[in-house]
């Protein structure tokens, strides 16, 4: 094979010992691997040290494991681009795979002298309820994954991180696999996990009106989903893409709400307001 640029491929994990050596093999033709785990308390870290890949030289790669507290998901992709040793890098979550075309799409881009862009998206390809998701909006999900670093970040509101990169982005036609959830009582649990730390963000950012959106945003994802993106085409897996899709709208405003009750209550109290006259009443 032609010589190409080298790279690295950057993974973030928590309790991924199940989903890590295929999303490591997939990146297995990389020049270096870094994994930046999160303390997980199942074997995460033990796997990743011991996986084997081979660069475009035949050497082996060992990945470098870096265990590191969860400051949260844009700043942990960030972390983890930083310890690249190549300008270069290919990220990719623990339940994600480079397919067989995506990877010949990758080494033939990194092939050119220079690459032709600064970035290259993908379409992702879901793999949910026994079978793949081409509708609902699920597919075809384009992902910018590879990317100079010393033109791209990771950015976006937690934990809907997206990379934004300065300069020519192309796409690619290989699928980025995605084993996203095991039944749909880890997706409700994924569902739940999410929409805590959007709920927050949201907080943070000021958003206001939950009620009104809890009102009108989730059936409205329900019909976009369903009707507008044909996820009907699905059958029942369709439906309950879509049903699911609606109660993470929902939840997120119903716990924007509810911390904006709690916040509420845990701002100071105004003099006058504990239940004695103030100086000013009559």
């Amino acid at each position: 094979m032609a010589r190409r640029t080298p790279f690295s491929a950057c993974i973030i994990a928590f309790d991924e010992e199940r989903n890590l050596p295929d999303a490591l093999a997939s990146v297995g033709f990389a020049d270096e691997i870094i994994v930046v785990d999160s303390h997980s308390t199942d074997a995460t870290r033990e796997v990743a040290a011991a996986f084997r890949g081979r660069d475009l030289d035949g050497r082996e790669v060992v990945p470098r494991v870096i265990e590191r507290d969860w400051p949260g998901h844009v700043e942990q992709k960030n972390f983890a681009i930083d310890q690249a040793s190549h300008d270069w890098v290919l990220c990719i979550d623990a339940d994600e795979r480079v397919s067989s075309e995506l990877r010949r799409e990758v080494e033939a881009a990194l092939a050119a002298d220079p690459p032709g862009a600064d970035g290259y998206t993908m379409p992702r390809k879901t793999f949910y309820l026994g079978r793949w998701i081409l509708r609902s909006g699920w597919y075809p999900d384009r992902k910018l994954r590879l990317f100079r670093r010393s033109r791209g970040r990771w950015g976006g509101t937690n934990p809907h991180d997206h990379v934004y990169v300065r300069g020519v982005v192309k796409p690619f036609s290989g699928d980025l696999h995605h084993y996203s959830y095991r039944s749909m009582a880890d997706h409700i649990r994924t569902i739940n996990s999410f929409t805590d730390i959007a709920a927050r963000e949201k907080l943070r950012e000021g958003v206001r009106w939950p009620l009104l959106r809890m009102l009108v945003q989730p059936p409205f994802k329900l019909f976009k989903m369903y009707v507008l993106k044909q996820g009907f085409r699905e059958g029942a897996a369709g439906f309950i893409v879509a049903v699911l899709g609606a109660l993470y709208v929902f939840l997120k405003y119903a716990k924007l709400w509810e911390l904006r009750g709690l916040a509420w209550k845990d701002a100071p109290v105004p003099e006058g307001a504990r239940g004695e006259p103030s100086q000013a009443a009559p």
